[in-house]
């Protein structure tokens, strides 16, 4: 019955450290594809001046108060629903204790029904955790519901910005392709962050 201190482990008290996000604008390998296809074209397309800049969207949610407070309201419901499972968990790993202790009083048929019973109580902890944190679990819609918004106001300001200094290509450095070197003066995160009303002093850079 080792599976069950295992599944615990392995899945269970690694989830909290899975639930520090990081704001994705790429997040599917085909996108992250064409985005590598879009870094050779503008590489290839410099002779035609096109202009094109970068932003570093963990550095602009960084200054966000409010991605820090979404935050720290998603860290809150992860924490209570983690706090959840370990006691549902809690209580499988005593059934099999007990179960150890009594197996030899119980005949073979009473055995089977025991282990049955707790096989039956640790499948209810699974779906329960994967109903919470699962890739369309509870917490990811709560994570969609308060960070969207968030998202969306950040494409907004990027795509003004872009429309207004004529850029034709601005990208993400914190995700997507990897860049081997870009100048600070393409760097244009401090102006989205102005453009949503948050003003940098000069040590925060």
């Amino acid at each position: 019955m080792a599976f069950v201190r295992n599944s615990y482990d392995g899945r269970a008290k690694g989830r909290l450290k899975e639930i520090h996000y990081k704001f994705e604008v790429i997040n599917s390998k085909g996108m992250k594809k064409i985005m590598a296809m879009v870094v050779v074209l503008l590489i290839s397309a410099t002779t035609f001046a096109q202009k094109f800049a970068y932003v570093d969207m963990e550095f602009i949610l960084g200054k966000l108060p409010q991605y820090a407070e979404a935050q720290k309201q998603l860290d809150k419901v992860a924490d209570s629903w983690q706090k959840d499972v370990e006691a549902r968990m809690k209580t499988v790993d005593d059934m099999y204790k007990q179960f150890q202790a009594e197996q030899v009083l119980m005949t073979d048929p009473m055995k089977q029904q025991k282990i049955k019973e707790i096989e039956g109580k640790e499948k209810e902890v699974k779906e329960f955790q994967k109903s919470k944190f699962g890739p369309n679990g509870e917490l990811f819609k709560k994570r969609q519901e308060l960070i969207k918004p968030i998202q969306d106001k950040i494409y907004d300001e990027i795509q003004k910005y872009a429309v207004a200094k004529g850029y034709d290509f601005i990208l993400d450095r914190s995700s997507g392709p990897t860049m081997l070197y870009a100048s600070d003066r393409l760097n244009k995160s401090e102006d989205i962050l102005s453009a949503l009303g948050i003003s940098l002093k000069p040590d925060t850079k």
